[in-house]
């Protein structure tokens, strides 16, 4: 679950998530939804913008939020900072309010100030993982999560792998 569709480090995030082939998800049963709490209508444009192929939904109610407990504001800053955040604090911020402004609506895409977070759920309504981000750094390592799903994992460095032989 995204913080916003603005917010840059869930941009990277969500980048990062699209790398995830869709034959390793189904090779084990798996869904991947990000769930964002924007109107419907930002669904489209930013799916474009991270090259994101996989499910999203929207909670502008922010209700799916409330019931996992996410949290407003910014928590503890001393958190392990996510290997797929990669733009610095000030810049990330500037591009996001630069993609607000130039945006066809402009608005922020949601309150600035909520908290997302990362769950596996099922089968049936059993929550298996939650990770409830502290602040705007705080994403779980995707492969983390596709671990714990039963998922192969991704190299998400752009770096060549040296395969031994």
């Amino acid at each position: 679950m995204l913080q916003n569709f603005l917010c840059y480090t869930c941009k990277e995030y969500v980048e990062d998530l699209a790398k995830v082939p869709k034959t390793f998800l189904q090779e084990s049963s798996v869904r991947l939804i990000v769930i964002g709490q924007s109107s419907y209508h930002h669904i489209k444009p930013f799916c474009s913008l991270t090259g994101y192929t996989h499910e999203m939904y929207v909670d502008p109610q922010r209700e799916i939020y409330k019931i996992l407990g996410m949290k407003r504001g910014e928590g503890n800053k001393v958190s392990v900072r996510s290997p797929h955040v990669k733009s610095n604090t000030l810049l990330g911020s500037i591009r996001s309010i630069w993609r607000a402004m130039t945006g066809p609506a402009f608005d922020f895409q949601g309150d600035p100030a909520q908290q997302g977070g990362a769950l596996i759920l099922g089968p049936g309504n059993e929550v298996h993982f939650l990770h409830l981000d502290k602040n705007r750094l705080d994403h779980v390592p995707i492969n983390t999560v596709l671990q714990l799903a039963g998922v192969k994992t991704v190299n998400f460095s752009n770096k060549p792998q040296i395969i031994d032989i």
